[in-house]
């Protein structure tokens, strides 16, 4: 085919070994050159196999202790040169620089290397350059050159030329490879950065609990700037964290206020002014409010302070105080305050899962009324569709399993981080019961669809009559049609909000 690319050499360099025997043996088998350097080049030749020594290529050898093997113009012109470039040809033959068709690189162990507890001099040394510039030249060339950048991959590339007389790869593996790559790339660059991060860490006053150390590894000060208050803990940041991106989107909204507890909204209320969304935010939960993290979307006035210094509360957030309104707030030696900056918060999430880490891109999506998809024949009214709004964005941030009961821009209850949905639903009616709510032609958000038609049932029997979820369950139309013949309206997002 047109795009495919014939391997006609090989620069392999790896940590570990592991799964590397029969893909040499293929290559080897199939007259591939092969270029290698170090504890690779022993392996290969081991297996009985001629490689070219990097260095040969080179005609310098391995330097400063092994850190210099690579990284030179004959190796990564092999690799960057454009195969259609008829300039680029010209400089290979004038430099005498051998095309370089697959690259091999399996980097050095460093966050394992900072999991054993080793010296920091020790980490150091386990920062690869010269596998990290062969893997990102290759990828960035994978029109022309095929990476391997995971052990994982090198049965694929077996089982790929094994299907093929020649030995070679299309476009589409190419990309493939490549696509992979850069993912290592950033893996290891954020694992190396998350290292020089804790090594600068601001220690706290201990962890979640006690008897735990705690640090913070970044800098709050782009984030807020503290007015008042003692040292904030673990649990608070949590609890920041969560309020902050809880509000981020309703940042532009009218008059919004939000009380937090254990990274869950347990009031929240948009309103024509703040004070009245405070008040009934707090109306929503005012037994959980009780040592809660407090946070506006607007500037805080001195009517709204006035209310709020009523509450025991940990920490207070907003844009901006009023003088005479940060006076009373500053009346609590204690009270955290903090004045939130407009800050660009990065576009990956990293959380830590058993010997190393998680990182997945944030979930910025947050679905508009124009997209949502009407599933049933009753239509929610205009103010309805807007409290669906409302409510799935509180989904969104919102511990899963989780219902969200809204009405009239207020948070009536939710049942948060529950096993079950049904679960979720019931502890939300129960908890919107307890505070007197009248449920009659409230809304009802789901962070996931429904596989069952359980949760409208029970929510049409308390008077829920319109319903947001991201549907996808094989047995949508279950629910659909006990709405349909209930008068209840359903819309659909598309999109699923979970949050572990």
């Amino acid at each position: 085919m047109e795009n495919n690319r014939t391997i006609k050499s090989a620069l392999i360099s790896v940590f570990s070994k592991d799964g590397l025997e029969e893909l040499v043996k293929i290559l080897d088998s199939k007259g591939v050159k092969i270029y290698s350097t170090g504890g690779t080049q022993k392996f290969i030749e081991n297996l009985g196999i001629s490689i070219i020594p990097v260095e040969e290529l080179t005609d310098y050898p391995s330097i400063l202790g092994g850190r210099v093997k690579t990284l030179h113009p004959k190796v990564f012109g092999g690799i960057l040169n454009r195969r259609t470039n008829q300039e680029d040809k010209l400089q290979l033959s004038e430099y005498k620089i051998p095309e370089i068709d697959l690259v091999v690189v399996d980097l050095y162990p460093f966050e394992k290397t900072v999991a054993s507890g080793s010296s920091e001099e020790e980490i150091i040394e386990k920062i690869d350059i010269g596998g990290i510039s062969l893997i990102r030249a290759a990828a960035k060339n994978f029109k022309d050159v095929t990476v391997l950048s995971k052990k994982e991959h090198y049965q694929e590339l077996v089982d790929i030329i094994s299907k093929r007389d020649e030995v070679s790869t299309s476009l589409e593996d190419r990309k493939y490879f490549a696509t992979e790559s850069f993912s290592v790339s950033s893996t290891y660059d954020t694992a190396i950065h998350a290292y020089f991060n804790s090594v600068k860490s601001t220690p706290l006053r201990y962890g979640e609990n006690p008897h735990q150390d705690g640090w913070f590894s970044g800098n709050l000060e782009d984030v807020f700037k503290q007015l008042h208050g003692k040292q904030i803990s673990y649990n608070n940041l949590l609890d920041i964290d969560s309020a902050i991106m809880l509000m981020e989107d309703f940042k532009d909204a009218i008059p919004t206020f939000a009380i937090l507890k254990h990274n869950n909204a347990c009031g929240f209320a948009s309103r024509p002014s703040l004070v009245e969304a405070y008040s009934s935010a707090l109306e929503a939960d005012p037994v959980s409010a009780f040592g809660g993290v407090l946070i506006s979307n607007k500037e805080i006035d001195l009517q709204t302070a006035t209310l709020i210094n009523n509450l025991f509360c940990e920490v207070v957030i907003a844009p901006s105080f009023d003088l005479e309104a940060l006076e009373i707030l500053k009346s609590k030696k204690n009270r955290i305050i903090l004045k939130q900056n407009n800050t660009i918060f990065p576009d990956k999430i990293v959380r830590s899962c058993l010997n190393g880490t998680l990182i997945q891109k944030r979930d910025s999506s947050v679905e508009s009324i124009d997209s949502f998809e009407l599933k049933t024949n009753y239509s929610p009214t205009s103010s309805q569709m807007e409290d669906l709004y409302f409510a799935n964005k509180l989904a969104k941030h919102t511990k899963s399993n989780t219902i969200v009961l809204v009405k009239n821009q207020q948070l009536l209850a939710s049942g948060t981080g529950q096993t079950s949905r049904v679960d979720a639903l019931n502890q939300a009616i129960h908890k919107a019961k307890t505070f007197n709510f009248d449920l009659q032609d409230a809304v009802m958000a789901s962070d996931a669809f429904f596989p069952f038609p359980d949760c409208v049932e029970i929510a049409g029997n308390q008077g829920v009559n319109a319903v947001i979820q991201p549907g996808g369950s094989v047995k949508d139309n279950l629910s659909i049609d006990y709405c349909n013949n209930n008068n209840i309206g359903m819309v659909f997002t598309g999109t699923r909000h979970f949050k572990h």
